[in-house]
C-alpha cells in the first residue's frame, strides 16, 4: 500500500501545482485539507510536511520562471525579508500554543472568501484609471510579508496563496507577483522546515513531518510547478486575474465548510 499512497501523492501534488504555479501559489494551501482528510496526517506533522512539499516543489515553478527572467526585480527581496523571522516565530507558535487547525480554517475563510470575490469582481468590473490604487509601498510590503511569514510558520502553507491575491488586488501585475511570492514560499519553506525538525528533537509529538508522503508530493509538485511556469506566459492578464480569485474564493469556501462540521 506504500507505493499507492506514493503515487496519489505524486499526483495530487503535480495536479495542484499545475494549476496553482502560474499565479504564484505553491499548492501547499489545498493540499493541507487533503493531508488531514484523506491521507490521515496527524496535527501537528501537517504543518512541516507541507514545507517539505514546498521544498521540493518549489525549483521547478522557479527554474522555469528564473529562465525566463522574471525572478529579477525587488519585490523577490522585499518579500523573502518579510517572511522569513515571520516563519520562525510562526513554527515556535504552532508548536507551543496552537496545535489545532479550527482556528487558522475560520481565518482563511473569513480572509480569502471576501477577498476572492472582490479580486474577481475587480477583474470583471475594472476601476477606472483614475480610481485605481498605486503598488504599496516597499515597507508596506514587507510588513505584510513578515504577517504571512508568520502565518505560513504556523501552517506551512508559504504565503502565497494570501500575498498573490492581495497584492494583485492592490494593482500589481501577476506576472510580477507570481514568481515573487513563489520564491518567498520556497525560501520560508527552507527555513520552517529546518525549524520544525530542530523543535521535534525537544518536543514530544508528530512535528517531524511524514517524510514519505511529503516528498511524494513535493515531487509532483515539481513537475507541475515546472509546467504551471511555463503556462503563465501564454495566459492573459485578465484569465489569470479571475484563476487567482477563483482559487482564492474556493480555497475559504473549502476551510469554512471544514471549520463549520
Amino acid at each position: 500500500m506504500e507505493w499507492e499512497l506514493g503515487a496519489a501523492g505524486l499526483a495530487v501534488g503535480m495536479l495542484i501545482a499545475v494549476v496553482t504555479a502560474p499565479v504564484g501559489v505553491s499548492g501547499a494551501v489545498f493540499l493541507l485539507p487533503v493531508q488531514l482528510s484523506v491521507f490521515a496526517v496527524p496535527n501537528p506533522a501537517v504543518t512541516p510536511t507541507n514545507l517539505l512539499y514546498n521544498v521540493v516543489a518549489g525549483p521547478g515553478a522557479l527554474l522555469r520562471y528564473r529562465r525566463d527572467g522574471a525572478l529579477a526585480g525587488p519585490l523577490v527581496r522585499l518579500l523573502v525579508l518579510g517572511t522569513l523571522p515571520g516563519v520562525v516565530l510562526g513554527a515556535v507558535i504552532r508548536v507551543f500554543a496552537l496545535p489545532g487547525p479550527r482556528v487558522f480554517r475560520l481565518l482563511v475563510a473569513v480572509l480569502m472568501l471576501p477577498l476572492g470575490t472582490w479580486l474577481i469582481a475587480r477583474t470583471l468590473r475594472p476601476a477606472r484609471p483614475e480610481e485605481r490604487r498605486p503598488e504599496p509601498a516597499p515597507r508596506t510590503v514587507t510588513a505584510l510579508a513578515l504577517m504571512v511569514g508568520v502565518v505560513g510558520g504556523v501552517y506551512g502553507i508559504g504565503g502565497g496563496s494570501i500575498l498573490g491575491p492581495v497584492l494583485v488586488g492592490r494593482g500589481v501585475p501577476v506576472a510580477k507577483v507570481a514568481p515573487a511570492a513563489l520564491a518567498s514560499t520556497f525560501a520560508t519553506s527552507v527555513v520552517g522546515a529546518s525549524t520544525y525538525a530542530l523543535l521535534s528533537l525537544a518536543h514530544r509529538g508528530s512535528i517531524a513531518p511524514d517524510w514519505a508522503l511529503g516528498l511524494a508530493c513535493g515531487l509532483g509538485g515539481l513537475i507541475g510547478g515546472y509546467l504551471g511556469a511555463r503556462l503563465q506566459p501564454r495566459l492573459p492578464e485578465t484569465f489569470l486575474r479571475l484563476l487567482l480569485g477563483t482559487l482564492a474564493t474556493a480555497l475559504g469556501t473549502l476551510y469554512a465548510v471544514n471549520a463549520l462540521r
